[in-house]
């Protein structure tokens, strides 16, 4: 049987990025390479993204005036 491998943009419309192509993400180490095109299984994707820090961590810049 034939695996199937995500392209980097089914990675990017997988992980529902508004960047098609999923640059600027560290992705994963690719579970396959055809030449220089990478490809990654998709449960190896869907592990990699629920492991991601939610929107907002990290801080942010402070506030100009904190919470009293």
């Amino acid at each position: 049987m034939t695996e199937r491998y995500l392209s980097l943009k089914e990675v990017g419309e997988r992980i529902g990025s508004s960047n098609p192509a999923a640059r600027g993400y560290h992705l994963p180490e690719p579970d396959a390479l055809i030449g220089s095109t990478r490809g990654w299984l998709p449960e190896t994707i869907d592990a990699w993204n629920a492991a991601r820090p939610g929107r907002g961590s990290g801080g942010g810049r402070p506030r100009k005036h904190p919470e009293q």
